[in-house]
């Protein structure tokens, strides 16, 4: 069959933070993409702003590279796919897949293969793609290569790869540096025999096969991302299997349901670099953005009018998680972040509050994201939103507060399914890298979620690497207590591992919560009093509302107190007037940690300036009588 010699595609996958998106703009930087004088940002890649902040992909982007051959040959077209190292944007890793011929796997060369590593690898090994494995920041002082070499193999046994992607190429590698070697260096240090990444272009070249395709084949495009443009409207990103798309073609297009309908190519685009330039034509194994299909969905097929074959759809695994997502019930509802003050007015006309447009902005983000599902629940302003994992769901509100959104949002369930008659529920692996004093303390905090070992080895460091079987609602609110359990030093990643039998009761929280009892601006004097009955959330001048969660109690039962008090004023002098009492400081809680914090009768309230956790039955007197009702059987 016929080859295009003159393109190449290939995916970059690993686990979190080991280095993808740097090895990109390294690669980018040399195949002479930008301009000499030209201002390049650390992470080109990461374009969102929550990327960036967090320090991590979350969405799978696609660029290309011209490489000039060192023998002087044509150009080659390297389209690369950098897709997110979290399991919970799995359906973006298994949608990247889906536009390349081989995978390039990134390792750390002192974390080697970690659950995400497994999670990406596996996806790799069940589409049969070639793999080159490239073991990245060699120069780290606590580099093993030999061992992270070793325990790949492992890995690649585990997951049954066969004899032809396990006798695999491998690349050593300093992305920061931009350096590559075919020969190991020595640990801790960067490979001496190469001043660039040609080593690793080549493997590539040498490695990833071209796009073979059939010259008699009628037209076949498979839409695997979307885009949008305020002058072209929806853009559909589509990897061209066979036949040619020009520009000002008339295409069938084939949907998820089998309808078609015969539709014309309004603009044509390829990739360079970071940008989209126009084009006439795209041939088989190019990707290319196009315009001109104003409700196209991924994972649809551009097909020949004359013969329209359409393509297998995307499938994602199914989510784990589901929260309930609704519009802002709280009394402070359109308010600023004080609730008070000259900036209310004017915040409730761009505030997002209603029903209608939370549903819209749900609605279209399932047009893009694969893996989300949203359901209807009894409620008409409130929605099931199921998703991978907690934080790709925290992701999607927190992107949603920052458009203007204000919501309620439940606490997050686990989406169980029926087997054989049986509950069954999701779970997780969970690899736990600490210091060897803090093993006694993790092992008691997954007894109480009911994680079994699985692992567990001292690689003669001080620390240790375990690895749990645990059900995923025992994890939720599991990595804060983690991280004070182990002061900070602990590191821990989980992958879902399937469905087991319902594993019973989890009381995960001990503590129960500081509600307040009335409405009104918290006070220092109510703060002193209220601190020793536990930990506290709001700071001094802050607008609070009965019912809103003020802090954590000492004891396990809820506690409704008055945290506006005020000292009353007297021309008494005091006997304790000179001594000075300190306001502890308030926890502040992110998104993700008050999400891990609900109970079950608890929610979360987000806007755009504020965080609050509330119970979800505002009135105390009504709360106390559900309690006595349930203590009671009635």
């Amino acid at each position: 069959m016929p080859t295009r010699h003159d393109i190449r595609n290939v995916a970059i996958v690993a686990h979190v933070d080991h280095g993808k998106t740097t090895i990109v703009d390294a690669m980018l930087k040399q195949a002479g993409a930008f301009a000499a004088h030209q201002h390049l940002d650390d992470r080109m890649m990461d374009s969102n702003d929550l990327e960036r902040e967090k320090g991590i992909t979350i969405l799978a982007k696609n660029t290309a590279v011209k490489y000039h051959p060192k023998d002087g040959g044509a150009p080659i077209t390297i389209n690369i796919i950098d897709t997110p190292g979290h399991a919970d944007f799995g359906g973006e890793v298994e949608r990247g897949l889906s536009m390349v011929d081989a995978v390039v796997l990134l390792v750390d060369a002192s974390e080697g293969p970690l659950p995400q590593t497994r999670f990406v690898l596996r996806k790799a090994l069940q589409a049969k793609m070639p793999v080159i494995l490239c073991i990245n920041k060699t120069d780290r002082p606590d580099s093993r290569i030999d061992e992270v070499v070793n325990e790949t193999y492992d890995l690649f046994l585990d997951l049954d790869a066969d004899e032809d992607q396990i006798e695999f190429p491998i690349v050593y590698a300093c992305g920061r540096d931009g350096v590559a070697s075919l020969t190991k260096p020595e640990d801790g240090t960067v490979p001496a025999d190469s001043d660039s990444l040609e080593p690793f272009f080549s493997t590539i070249l040498e490695h990833v096969p071209a796009p073979v395709y059939d010259e008699e084949a009628p037209l076949q495009a498979h839409v695997t991302n979307l885009d949008a443009d305020n002058f072209l409207g929806r853009i559909a990103l589509v990897r061209v299997e066979q036949g040619e798309l020009r520009k000002g073609q008339t295409v069938a297009w084939i949907k998820r349901d089998g309808t078609m309908s015969n539709v014309r190519i309004t603009e044509l685009m390829m990739t360079e670099a970071l940008t989209r330039k126009p084009a006439e034509v795209a041939g088989p194994g190019d990707i290319c953005a196009v315009a001109g299909f104003p409700d196209i969905m991924i994972g649809e097929t551009l097909a020949d009018p004359e013969n329209p074959i359409a393509l297998p759809l995307i499938s994602v695994d199914e989510p784990a998680i589901s929260m309930t997502i609704g519009t802002n019930t709280s009394p402070m509802v359109g308010r600023g972040g004080s609730g008070k003050g000259a900036d209310a007015k004017s915040a409730v006309k761009d505030r997002k509050v209603t029903a209608r447009q939370v549903k819209d902005r749900l609605d279209r983000e399932l047009v893009g994201n694969v893996s989300l599902r949203v359901l209807d629940t009894e409620r008409p302003d409130a929605w099931e939103v199921q998703g991978r994992g907690e934080l790709a769901l925290a992701i999607l509100v927190e992107q949603m507060r920052r458009e203007g959104f204000e919501l309620t949002i439940g606490k997050p369930q686990v989406v169980t399914q029926e087997i054989d008659g049986k509950t069954h529920e999701p779970v997780e692996r969970l690899t736990v890298d600490v210091p060897e004093e803090h093993m006694g303390a993790v092992t008691q905090l997954m007894g109480i979620r009911k994680g079994r070992m699985d692992n567990m080895s001292n690689h003669g460091s001080g620390w240790v690497r375990m690895e749990f079987v645990v059900p995923s609602r025992g994890l939720i609110g599991f990595r804060t207590e983690f991280l004070t359990n182990t002061r900070g030093t602990g590191i821990a990643h989980s992958i879902h591992e399937g469905h087991e039998p319902w594993f019973g009761q989890l009381v995960t929280r001990n503590n129960g919560s500081l509600v307040a009892d009335r409405a009104g601006s918290v006070t220092p004097f109510a703060m002193i009093n209220l601190q020793e009955r536990g930990v506290l959330f709001t700071e001094p001048g802050t607008e609070v509302y009965e019912g809103m969660i003020v802090g954590e109690n000492s004891r396990s039962d809820d506690m409704d107190v008055n945290i506006t008090k005020e000292k009353k004023l007297t021309n008494m002098r005091a006997a304790s007037a000179d001594n000075t009492e300190n306001v502890v400081p308030p926890r502040k809680l992110s998104l993700e940690q008050s999400l891990e914090f609900c109970r079950d009768d608890e929610c979360v309230e987000v806007t755009p300036e504020a965080v609050r956790i509330r119970k979800v039955v505002l009135d105390q007197k009504e709360r106390s009588r559900t309690a006595s009702r349930a203590k009671s059987g009635k």
